[in-house]
């Protein structure tokens, strides 16, 4: 009994599942932590956006030790929207994003390429990233982004690269909304990644120009076969369920497609190590 015991606990998925803060919108980051705790998530990753929540560090403990939900990563303010947010200048955000993770108990701060007219920091991007890494236990992984399409035309948005494979950082994000979009190879991008391949965001894609940011299962992306490959290979990082639940007509059915993907998520982290 004790030999079966270890065999199954050798085989147990060692990632976290976590509902990032985005996953409500327009609800808000205390809705997020209030349904994660119902439906049974790993913890939460932090949005740091434009509600003033996601940006005091003393409301979100409050709000992790309310609802007994973790912090487990915090995505900096990198999106458009949140450019003035914690700072104009983006290394000061990425300063107050390791300070947050470190704080709040967090393994993981995602940071997003620079934006191509962010010309200095994007220069400076690699080399300032690592110095980062260096200087704390966090892990800064940086996501994979996509070419800006507009009808037949395309536009690179980000640099050094959207592929974040192109170029040498510690640890990596892989969204596969992102992979949709950019209409590349997700497990390729993965394979690339190796032993880096330190956080994940799940949600899926059928190819559009728009990033999705759909419930896995519903688009085309390698979602479950991505799953059962991070068993396989032991992946120690968090998998973030981030999808878009906009179009919800009630708050009992964002609710369900939160709890869709949660059980999506288990059930195929087990797969392959034989859990039912």
């Amino acid at each position: 009994m004790a030999q079966q015991a270890d065999r199954a606990g050798a085989r147990a998925p060692r990632a976290k599942v976590a509902l990032s803060t985005a996953s409500v919108y327009p609800e808000s980051t205390a809705t997020a932590f209030e349904v994660a705790a119902r439906l049974g998530y790993d913890g939460v990753e932090v949005m740091v956006w434009t509600d003033p929540v996601s940006q005091d560090l003393e409301a979100l403990r409050r709000l992790s030790d309310y609802h007994q939900v973790p912090v487990l990563a915090v995505h900096a303010p990198c999106l458009l929207i949140t450019q003035r947010v914690w700072s104009t200048d983006p290394w000061v955000k990425l300063q107050r994003a390791r300070t947050a993770a470190e704080q709040l108990g967090a393994s993981t701060v995602v940071v997003h390429p620079p934006f191509r007219w962010q010309r200095q920091y994007a220069r400076d991007f690699v080399d300032g990233v690592w110095r980062m890494a260096n200087e704390t236990d966090v892990r800064f992984a940086v996501e994979n982004m996509y070419p800006w399409r507009y009808r037949d035309r395309e536009m690179l948005a980000y640099a050094p690269e959207w592929d974040v494979t192109k170029d040498d950082y510690r640890h990596y994000t892989v969204d596969l909304s992102h992979t949709a979009t950019a209409r590349t190879d997700a497990l390729a991008m993965v394979s690339r990644m190796g032993d880096r391949l330190g956080h994940v965001h799940l949600a899926d894609g059928r190819g559009s120009a728009k990033d999705e940011h759909l419930v896995p299962g519903r688009g085309t992306q390698p979602c479950a076969e991505l799953l059962e490959h991070l068993t396989r290979t032991g992946f120690d990082g968090h998998v973030v369920i981030e999808v878009n639940t906009r179009r919800a007509m009630s708050a009992a059915e964002r609710e369900a497609d939160l709890a869709e993907a949660l059980a999506f998520t288990r059930q195929h982290l087990g797969m392959s190590a034989g859990v039912p």
